[in-house]
């Protein structure tokens, strides 16, 4: 059994056109979403390990779904 998530069965379009360097202790988002932020706990050929730092849950994505957030754009936030 496959897990098929809402961006495969709809069609959404996550991937990033320019080239961003993203490596484990940084934090980024999925896609063209804000909230929710993860942590990159290892990164490995295309994909990376995030955790959801609310909730602590782990996931395995394509690393090309994820978008860097920049220290500023934390500060702005929070």
């Amino acid at each position: 059994m496959t897990r098929i998530s809402y961006c495969d069965v709809f069609g959404i379009d996550l991937e990033r056109n320019d080239e961003e360097r993203i490596a484990a202790g940084d934090i980024v988002r999925a896609g063209s979403n804000l909230f929710p932020h993860f942590e990159v706990i290892a990164v490995h050929g295309g994909k990376a390990w995030l955790r959801d730092v609310q909730t602590a849950a782990d996931h395995l994505v394509s690393l090309a779904r994820c978008r860097k957030i920049a220290s500023t754009a934390l500060a702005i936030a929070a």
